[in-house]
């Protein structure tokens, strides 16, 4: 009885697995599969979906309307393929991100939300993303950003001669004058050694492009449709600039354009531009000289190390803000309390010119009205509590007219240098592309 009834089991032990055989035969597993080789990693399919589902979801956030999908599937795929390159270069160099230094920037990142940390973490799962996926992206994006600035800051040359031909041309762009412009762009980059058949089929993107924009298609998906740009896929936005710090190649057909306008196609030796204004801001009268903007503040700052952590900073900040809002006098307690060197002058920095100090501290002191002093502000030195005394523009001397001019020419010249670095990077690249749609 007893062997019967375990050979009954057995045969209903059988019947469900071939059943449950059978099942996954009629649906069949996907087999990720790889689509292309650069130098000798490979993109696989399953990234390529991952990336993509990561770019819709920012897009819909941004009320782009989507490209068509294979669009958006080969431009994707490009846009990893040159990432990975430079990724590759930067390990061969030696660039790392530790932990520690991704561990801050996830905080400023889930700061910058208005969430914690733990709460941050869990609205992303709530949406899907693998937490530790969305940090080694977050590691790769502050990699590729330190890579930029250190290979392209090394092959930016600014001549004497530039520079003197700067100064001697004060009125050059007078019709905006030292307008603030918001722009976007598209740029279809053109390989080194192009041959005469690809100048043209990427010359013919190019007017497909601009052509879609002539008709009224929007600026952001055009640009996630056709544009090489890292900033692609985020509409081409290339933020607020004064106008002289734009490349020549786009300073020359803004002043063309008026707001919600796009240029024709540019040409420079990197590919093909589209230039859009977006907005101005100022830049009625004519530049008449060098005049530059000094401002006079003091700083508490409290650093961040071993001992202290950004949680710790940002809270003695927060107790000593409050104190100085109920009364308490500015200069004494930044020599109680501020971890620099001009703790023993009350926190005075003395006159500030633009770019004296790092992008955070300045723009946070540039929105202070005189005597207001801000929240806790966070710099690559720590936090700090800026209270901004006085402010005056004045003409320059003729070393700080020359410094401010070089300035200007290397921010001009940035965005050209690195585009050129990269279609170099790529260029020398082996790529072997396995989708089967290509």
């Amino acid at each position: 009885m007893i062997f019967r009834i375990l050979l009954l089991c057995l045969f209903s032990w059988l019947s469900l697995v071939s059943a449950h055989a059978q099942t996954r035969r009629a649906q069949p597993l996907e087999i990720d599969r790889i689509i292309a080789v650069v130098n000798e990693e490979a993109i696989t399919a399953f990234e390529l979906r991952a990336r993509q589902a990561t770019v819709e979801r920012q897009l819909r956030g941004q009320n782009v309307q989507l490209p068509p999908r294979e669009v958006l599937e080969k431009q994707l795929l490009e846009r990893m393929i040159t990432d990975r390159v430079q990724l590759q270069f930067a390990r061969e160099t030696g660039l790392r991100i530790s932990d520690i230094e991704l561990d801050a920037a996830m905080r400023r990142i889930a700061e910058g939300n208005r969430m914690s940390l733990q709460d941050f973490r869990a609205a992303l799962e709530k949406d899907g993303i693998v937490w530790s996926k969305f940090r080694e992206e977050i590691r790769e994006e502050i990699v590729l950003s330190r890579l930029r600035d250190r290979e392209v800051e090394s092959r930016i040359v600014v001549s004497d001669g530039e520079i003197d031909n700067y100064l001697a041309n004060p009125d050059q762009g007078a019709e905006m004058g030292n307008a603030e412009v918001q722009t976007a762009h598209i740029i279809l980059r053109v390989p080194e050694q192009a041959t005469p058949d690809q100048l043209m089929r990427i010359g013919a993107r190019a007017q497909a492009a601009l052509d879609q924009l002539r008709r009224g298609e929007s600026f952001a998906k055009v640009a996630a449709s056709y544009s090489d740009a890292p900033d692609g896929l985020t509409g081409g936005l290339m933020g607020a600039r004064p106008l002289d710090r734009l490349p020549a190649l786009y300073a020359d057909a803004i002043r063309k354009l008026k707001p919600g306008e796009v240029s024709d196609i540019l040409r420079s030796p990197a590919g093909f531009h589209i230039v859009k204004l977006i907005d101005k801001q100022g830049g009625s009268g004519v530049k008449t000289g060098v005049a530059l903007k000094q401002t006079r503040a003091r700083h508490v700052l409290i650093k961040v190390n071993e001992l202290v952590s950004e949680a710790e900073a940002r809270r003695k900040l927060v107790v000593l803000k409050e104190r100085l809002d109920n009364g308490a006098d500015f200069a004494e307690l930044a020599r109680l309390n501020s971890n620099d060197l001009s703790a023993t002058k009350g926190g005075d920095l003395g006159w500030l010119y633009q770019g004296d100090t790092v992008p955070d501290f300045e723009k946070a002191m540039d929105a202070l009205k005189i005597n207001q002093i801000s929240e806790p502000v966070q710099s690559p030195f720590g936090f700090h509590l800026i209270q901004v005394l006085e402010r005056r523009t004045e003409d320059a001397t003729a070393e700080r007219q020359r410094l401010s001019a070089r300035q200007v020419l290397r921010e001009r010249k940035a965005d050209e240098a690195y585009q050129d670095w990269v279609r170099q990077m790529r260029d020398r690249a082996y790529v072997e592309y396995r989708s089967e749609e290509r």
